[in-house]
């Protein structure tokens, strides 16, 4: 959850997400990446057409990162509706989610973290260019990826096993027949991302981010035509292999799709590759090097990710079992972090992608006070529109997930279990917020070691409750349970990171972020008060339909933005200053 990184995936294995959730970081590494590729690269696109260039480049990037998640949010709900949330929705999550992390955990962070850097070196400093190492790492991720996509393959049995826990033996087949088909995803993936590093390396950025829109259209194609072909109510007992096979080969000819496209695109970008295989000066033990602790972050973010899956897939058929008409497994889980994502990738990594250069070169001039008040700027404005955000989410979770997606093999029971699953993630969002912030004050001072270790304490926390859920709620309240303490182990992280970095930077302004949220969350008590009355008033008065799931959400977030408005004006200086900036810029 996970999205969009080279694979343009939505799931929350891609991309090292969070910590056993999704893809958080996906924005800021590409807009990392061309920043690294514009500043290092002489005479590139970007320094020849000057700010004009980067302008063009930033909103090609932008336009396409919001295309991206626009379709990638149409997917889930289509595969939502042709699916449903149950043992056959969470088979097929099951299968999609498993390439994502082989990936994750043998290139991905390599590609993110180090190739950009070291082909846009490779370019400044070889004779040729480059073009040698290019076309070694080429051969090379070629081979890797071609030999541990068959292994993938041929385990595909005890690997789907690691995931499902004590499920059904039906959903067990289901699950290791469509992973057959969607571990071929692996190569495409992979290839993907090494595509990608080398077009960024080049100043080339609009394809790596457009291309995932591909990839979202055939995946919701082939969710309509499962749909077509085999109707509502279709489960893991009734469903055909022609289904499947259907779903299997149609969702991973989505992935080679988007490879092909940026293979089309390096080719126009002057790449032309001519095998080789002495790899020896390819650069890549300098790669695996630099990459080590950022491995052991990938490691332990897919190592929370496995904990999920298996406690909340092991719940989701034991609720089955137990005669509970909801589905509570994968399925629920990723649909809820899907929702939880949207506000803080339009809110908060669109601040993040503007700091971390600005931050990067204040670390490297050793400029800590500027380090410190970037981050404490960027906290508290994103804490202006997250704090009401999160509430409001968490409030009218319920309502919005039934209006989104019950249809189709999705219940209004099922709807209501995702909904219930995003009020544990929604009051999570403050949290998990700060911590990714401080996560960007550690890359922008070259320190991956420290997050790498503060993610072994996460993960522990996030295990040892899901565990606890699993063992103290009934079956179909455990993925509320998994999801709240996968939010409790960000305030675990960001208490330890937070007091690494006050010692590193001599202080943190701790005080003045945490007074801006306690006012920002006093403030909201009187929007948190009329929005739970107006959901009261249009359950009491109208039930549960349609007209509630819609116009309650919409008055309540109406009548409480304008409150939270007026109360937090007199309490929260920032928001005046934010005003007075909009206002400054309206103007103009």
């Amino acid at each position: 959850m996970a999205t969009e990184t080279a694979s343009g995936s939505d799931d929350p294995a891609a991309s090292g997400r969070g910590q056993g959730g999704a893809a958080e970081g996906a924005e800021p590494a590409a807009a990392a990446a061309a920043d690294s590729a514009a500043a290092q690269e002489p005479g590139g696109p970007a320094e020849d057409s000057g700010s004009g260039g980067m302008m063009r480049s930033s909103a090609v990037m932008a336009a396409g990162t919001m295309v991206s998640r626009v379709t990638g949010f149409v997917k889930a709900l289509v595969i939502a509706a042709a699916l449903g949330t149950r043992l056959l929705g969470d088979a097929y999550q099951t299968a999609q989610t498993i390439p994502f992390i082989i990936n994750d955990l043998l290139i991905g962070g390599l590609i993110a973290s180090v190739l950009v850097p070291l082909l846009v070196k490779r370019r400044m400093r070889e004779a040729d260019g480059g073009v040698k190492t290019e076309d070694r790492l080429f051969t090379g991720a070629l081979i890797v990826l071609f030999a541990v996509t068959a292994l993938a393959i041929l385990a595909a049995g005890p690997i789907v096993g690691l995931y499902l826990g004590d499920s059904s033996p039906r959903q067990v087949e289901v699950s290791v027949y469509l992973a057959r088909f969607l571990l071929a995803q692996i190569f495409f993936v992979g290839l993907s991302g090494l595509i990608s590093a080398m077009l960024n390396s080049r100043n080339r950025f609009g394809a790596p981010v457009w291309a995932p829109v591909l990839n979202n259209l055939v995946i919701i194609g082939v969710g309509l035509m499962f749909l077509w072909v085999a109707g509502a109510g279709r489960t893991v007992d009734s469903v055909t292999q022609g289904e499947l096979v259907l779903l299997g080969a149609g969702t991973s000819s989505g992935m080679a799709l988007q490879a092909a496209v940026l293979l089309v695109a390096v080719w126009r970008a002057g790449f032309r590759w001519r095998p080789r295989l002495d790899l020896r000066g390819s650069g890549l033990g300098e790669a695996l090097r630099s990459a080590g602790w950022m491995f052991v972050y990938t490691l332990m973010t897919q190592l929370g990710l496995l904990i999920t899956a298996n406690v909340v897939n092991r719940a989701g058929a034991e609720s089955v079992k137990g005669g509970y008409d909801v589905g509570a497994g994968l399925t629920a889980y990723n649909f809820a972090y899907t929702l939880f994502q949207l506000p803080y990738a339009i809110i908060a990594v669109s601040l993040i992608t503007v700091l971390l250069p600005r931050m990067s070169a204040h670390a490297e001039q050793q400029h800590w006070s500027e380090v410190r008040a970037g981050f404490s700027r960027t906290m508290r404005m994103s804490a202006l529109v997250l704090v009401p955000l999160g509430l409001a989410l968490a409030i009218y979770s319920v309502p919005v997930a039934t209006l989104v997606f019950a249809r189709g093999n999705t219940s209004a029971g099922d709807a209501a279990n995702i909904g219930a699953v995003l009020t544990a993630m929604a009051l999570g969002l403050v949290p998990f917020t700060v911590f990714q912030l401080m996560l960007r004050v550690f890359y922008a001072m070259s320190d991956t070691r420290t997050p790498a270790l503060i993610s072994i304490a996460n993960v522990t926390v996030h295990g040892v409750l899901a565990c606890i859920a699993f063992l103290v709620l009934p079956p179909n309240l455990v993925v509320v349970g998994v999801a709240a303490g996968f939010m409790l182990s960000f305030v675990s992280g960001l208490t330890i990171a937070g007091f690494v970095l006050s010692r590193r930077l001599g202080g943190l302004d701790g005080r003045r972020i945490g007074a801006t949220l306690l006012r920002l969350h006093a403030a909201a008590i009187p929007s948190v008060v009329v929005g739970i009355g107006v959901l009261w008033l249009f359950t009491t008065w109208l039930g549960g339909g349609a007209a509630t799931n819609i116009g309650a959400p919409v008055v309540g977030c109406l009548a409480g933005a304008l409150l939270f408005f007026l109360c937090a004006r007199p309490l929260v200086p920032e928001l005046s200053d934010a005003v007075a900036l909009v206002r400054a810029r309206l103007r103009r």
